[in-house]
């Protein structure tokens, strides 16, 4: 068994390393977190192989790096995000705090979570690459805009516009999900 568990994963390794890689490459922000992420999926592989074989390993892989994403960025983020939920002031504003912040770790609140996150990158994905990119620096990497200008020679209130039409487009997105989410 041991030897099958070895071939079947250096298959793996072989198949999907580089794919695998450059997927999560365009995900964060530097090579290192990339390559610590790969190396937790490949951990996760390793240990999934040993409990029950994976039937669909490509698709199972990029699952586990995308979660593996996710999880790193809320880790750095749940502070982060006052921008894109607003005030709440008004009725209009959804309020994620309560999805996302709260004690409660049922099954459902986990999923309520995981799919706020995965909407999230799947919106941050529509963005042009400019303003996808300050957004994520600024509220997911906690990086000032003066650092943002300086790294990029793009001057803060370019940087400032660019994240504001990010985060409009953030919450219009989000927006729909918050009514889906609250009519069932």
């Amino acid at each position: 068994m041991p030897e099958e568990k070895n071939s079947y994963l250096l298959k793996a390794i072989k198949d999907y390393g580089q794919s695998l890689l450059s997927f999560i490459r365009r995900r964060v922000k530097n090579d290192a977190d990339a390559e610590d992420i790969l190396q937790d999926v490949w951990y996760q592989l390793s240990a999934m192989v040993n409990a029950s074989p994976v039937e669909q390993t490509g698709a199972w892989l990029y699952r586990v790096a995308r979660n593996k994403i996710t999880d790193k960025y809320r880790k750095h983020s749940e502070s982060l995000l006052d921008d894109l939920f607003g005030n709440n002031d008004t009725d209009d504003e959804p309020d994620y705090s309560a999805i996302l912040f709260t004690d409660a770790q049922t099954p459902e609140t986990e999923y309520l979570r995981n799919l706020f996150w995965e909407e999230l990158f799947a919106a941050l994905d529509e963005l042009p690459p400019e303003q996808k990119q300050v957004f994520i620096w600024q509220e997911l990497d906690d990086m000032p805009f003066q650092e943002i200008a300086e790294r990029t020679g793009v001057n803060v209130q370019t940087l400032v516009s660019r994240k504001r039409y990010a985060v409009l487009h953030l919450r219009k997105r989000l927006k729909q999900l918050y009514e889906e989410l609250t009519k069932h």
